[in-house]
């Protein structure tokens, strides 16, 4: 999800100032203290009055958000799905180039037409060298279309910036990551 804020939060009772993270699964607060709430660990999720409430073991805690807290709490408690994350809607045109998880294609199955003249093109990229088709899959980009290069989180066989670095030499901008999987990350390219 990726929401950052500057916030107070009260944990017990104890007052803290800091900065809070809402990522896909986990909310992080650091400041004079660090805490971690994994959202599959939650009991209760409340916005009211500009803070948030969250149940958990070792809580509750409460985040001061101001009118970010009812937004915070609709994506925790319906976050969003890979295919929103991706900008797939019902009746998008994608291409698949390379090796995909079972999950993702159930996931298409579900709202995306797959074709070859797709207007979001998903390029799975395993190692480094893997990047010298992105300029060949650019080039057949349609306007208003979007390359994502999917790669491994965390490897020394491609990293982000090769993948950047690799958008960028043929010609695109880019333009937003997203976590694709538990082992994948995805960046998107736009002309």
């Amino acid at each position: 999800m990726g929401q950052e804020a500057e916030c107070r939060m009260r944990l017990g009772d104890r007052r803290l100032n800091g900065k809070a993270y809402l990522e896909t699964d986990h909310l992080l607060f650091r400041g004079e203290e660090r805490v971690k709430v994994a959202l599959k660990d939650l009991r209760g999720v409340n916005a009211k009055d500009g803070v948030l409430t969250l149940q958990f073991p070792g809580g509750p805690a409460e985040l001061e958000l101001g009118k970010t807290a009812e937004k915070w709490a609709a994506k925790i408690l319906r976050p969003p799905s890979r295919a929103d994350k991706l900008g797939i809607k019902p009746g998008k045109k994608v291409r698949l180039v390379g090796e995909f998880e079972p999950e993702f294609h159930e996931d298409l199955r579900e709202c995306a037409i797959v074709s070859r003249g797709a207007e979001l093109v998903f390029y799975a990229a395993e190692r480094r060298e893997d990047l010298d088709q992105a300029a060949r899959l650019a080039s057949g980009l349609p306007s208003g279309g979007a390359l994502w290069i999917v790669y491994p989180k965390g490897v020394a066989e491609i990293r982000e910036v090769e993948v950047i670095e690799a958008g960028r030499a043929a010609g695109l901008k880019d333009v937003k990551v997203a976590r694709f999987s538990e082992k994948r990350t995805a960046l998107k390219f736009v002309r």
